[in-house]
């Protein structure tokens, strides 16, 4: 068979053909890729020609295709299917990726190329000089301009870091699996719905516990079912079974690869010149500083656990009245019962409003169709790389096609828990690509024939990665390399946040908030409700969040040849400097399971998310302010900002959008901070 990675795919948008793609094809496309670009970048460095912008910049944007191709197919499977076959291949080809990127960045006759172009702007767009700009940045930040020492150095230590990284990744998965809670009676899952128990004994017998019950971990500490289970040693196991991923002692424990990376990170910032990976890591965002950021952390930090503990004396109230003191494992089902008796909302009974199809296609679709003209039609002609995949074509309001869109929503044990949004193909007029996107979930799997329910916070979820699909089909650049959510860390998170806010939008919600059964929409006045009840909990979402932020910066901010023996103590200590060390309140990751950080690309980034959040809430204002869901809107802010990715500074897209800077007392308000 013919590598199917060699050309461009002939389907519709370039979609990869799945069909032809199995594990034997990708080493041998990984080792034809990795050559051929290679020979491409050699030919670039080479080049007798005096360097400009066509034969230095836009040919190596044009190189590794077919490299690129096979990359990102794989790593998708290594996030969405990691079979045993695709672990150890990710295993193998980790290190030879990285040292492939070292001999394209560390390559100095590439580099002098680089900066002669560099030196010399005259003639270019706006968009070709800032390509240049971001090539000389990644070659200096790769070390590029360091000596044949420090040089080796630094290839010693990405190989390592890739691999332990792989490593991170796949004993998270294994762990996370092993550490499923098993329950032999149905009962002890009582207050969950009839359609999660059937889930769950369908779960368990796929995992070989014929006749058992069980639950799958997601990746955040807190886990769904902790709000309705009654039985308090059924909350206790599972709270537990999620807190202690990675700090196990077997095969599974994380811990001393996180301390290796953490302190590998911080040599490779001090060889390229900088006090610590956090300072290295912050240094190309939107965020003015490592300084600036702390800054705002430590300003939220105080409010967010006073409100936190303040939810805490309502909880240990109601836990009492059951005769309990107050624990981690109860937070989730007392809130429950606070918002109840406080708010009138109760939780579960949303869950029938929430059928998985309406909301698709006439929530998280319409919307998109109101604010942009977007329509989608599914095409079961085209496959994705697992039968749960499904696939949208995507058409403007003229009919023209965009691209398309894939949807992966259910759990399975060889797909990383949490939610993400990532390309299968990137946009670019170089190429002559167009967007080719998937939103992953991770809901749980009815029975067979039972429809798919989702919580409150998976419809939210939906709508939040639906955000970042947008980002990535509405780009409108010439250069891959800022395509869609090629965006700085501290900026990714923004369209997705704002896009949440159309879920409760009037004409959304009553659109595709109806009964599974009787197909009533959702009451008015159960929106109210919820509306009315937004800000209650803000106090631990905010503190755990804070505390995963803070934790992260803790572990990059270590100084050059310091190294941590004990995580586990490292971590507490590191919450308790902070503030933020409430019993009650763990942060949303703890080291063992903080894949973000240790095997996602968001080292000392964690704190992007409220960060862009500052954004999102100020643009939620001007929404508000001028009408809400209407094109116009959808126009602007698709024209100003989610089309034009990484082709101009960010905040200056948000400027051109907003016609200002963004202001924080919106998020401060949302929060509860105020």
């Amino acid at each position: 068979m013919d590598n199917p990675f060699l050309y461009p795919s002939s389907l519709p948008y370039q979609l990869p053909p799945f069909a032809q793609i199995n594990e034997d094809v990708f080493l041998p496309a990984f080792d034809s890729g990795i050559s051929g670009h290679a020979a491409q970048i050699e030919r670039i460095a080479a080049n007798p020609q005096a360097p400009d912008f066509e034969n230095t910049i836009a040919e190596l944007e044009a190189s590794g295709q077919e490299l690129g191709r096979t990359a990102v197919v794989f790593f998708t499977l290594c996030a969405a299917d990691a079979t045993e076959g695709v672990q150890r291949i990710q295993q193998e080809i980790g290190p030879r990726l990285a040292a492939h990127e070292d001999s394209i960045y560390l390559n100095r006759q590439l580099f002098a190329r680089v900066e002669a172009v560099a030196a010399n702007l005259t003639g270019l767009d706006d968009e070709q000089a800032r390509l240049v700009s971001e090539y000389r940045r990644r070659f200096i930040r790769a070390g590029a301009q360091l000596d044949d020492a420090g040089q080796a150095r630094m290839r010693e230590l990405n190989a390592r870091l890739s691999e332990l990284g792989t490593q991170f990744s796949q004993r998270l998965l294994k762990d996370t699996n092993d550490s499923a809670l098993v329950v032999d009676d149905a009962a002890d899952l009582d207050g969950l719905p009839e359609d999660d128990i059937a889930a769950a004994a369908t779960a368990a017998t796929e995992a070989g516990h014929d006749g058992k019950y069980l639950l799958s971990l997601v990746l955040p500490t807190p886990q769904p079912a902790l709000a309705s289970l009654t039985n308090r040693e059924s909350r206790r196991r599972l709270h537990e079974a999620a807190r202690n991923r990675g700090f196990r002692n077997n095969d599974g424990n994380t811990l001393a690869l996180a301390a290796e990376m953490a302190a590998l990170r911080a040599e490779k910032a001090a060889l390229l010149g900088f006090a610590s990976h956090a300072e290295y890591g912050t240094d190309d965002q939107t965020a003015p500083s490592l300084d600036a950021i702390h800054e705002m952390l430590d300003k939220l930090a105080p409010a967010a656990v006073r409100n936190a503990k303040a939810e805490a004396e309502e909880l240990r109230e109601a836990a009492r009245r059951d005769g309990h003191e107050l624990a981690a494992w109860d937070w989730a089902y007392y809130s429950e019962q606070v918002r109840r008796e406080k708010f009138d909302v109760d939780s579960s009974a949303l869950r029938p409003y929430f059928e998985l199809e309406r909301v698709l296609t006439d929530g998280v679709f319409y919307a998109a169709n109101r604010l942009y003209g977007l329509t989608f039609t599914e095409r079961t002609d085209l496959a994705g790389y697992h039968p749960d995949v499904r696939v949208w074509e995507v058409k403007d309001d003229d009919g023209t096609g965009l691209g398309l869109f894939l949807g992966d929503y259910y759990t399975r044990d060889t797909k990383n828990g949490g939610a993400w949004m990532n390309s299968l193909v990137h946009q670019s007029r170089l190429l002559d690509a167009p967007p080719v996107v998937i939103n992953n979930l991770n809901i749980s799997k009815p029975a067979g024939g039972e429809p798919t329910l989702l919580t409150f916070g998976e419809v939210v979820t939906a709508f939040h990665e639906f955000g970042h699909a947008l980002h990535g089909l509405f780009s409108d650049v010439s250069y891959p390399q800022f395509s869609g959510t090629a965006v700085p860390r501290d900026f990714v998170e923004y369209p997705s946040q704002v896009n949440e806010m159309w879920m409760l939008w009037p004409e959304v919600v009553s659109n595709f908030a109806k009964h599974y059964v009787t197909g009533e929409p959702l009451p008015q006045e159960e929106i109210d409700k919820v509306n009315a009840a937004a800000v209650w909990g803000e106090g631990f979402s905010t503190t755990e969040y804070l505390g995963a932020a803070l934790l992260d910066l803790a572990w990059h901010e270590l100084a050059p040849g310091e190294t941590v023996q004990d995580p586990e103590a490292f971590e507490a200590a590191a919450l308790a400097a902070a503030g933020v060390d409430l019993d009650l309140v763990p942060p949303r990751y703890r080291t063992g399971y903080f894949k973000h950080i240790f095997a996602g690309g968001y080292a000392a980034s964690y704190y992007a998310y409220i960060w862009s959040e500052v954004l999102d809430a100020d643009t939620v204002e001007w929404f508000r302010e001028n009408g809400g869901l209407t094109r116009e809107n959808g126009d602007r802010f698709r024209t100003e900002l989610l089309s034009r990715g990484n082709s101009i500074d960010p905040l200056q897209a948000f400027r051109n959008f907003r016609g200002r800077d963004a202001e924080i007392q919106p998020l401060l308000d949302r929060r509860g901070l105020a």
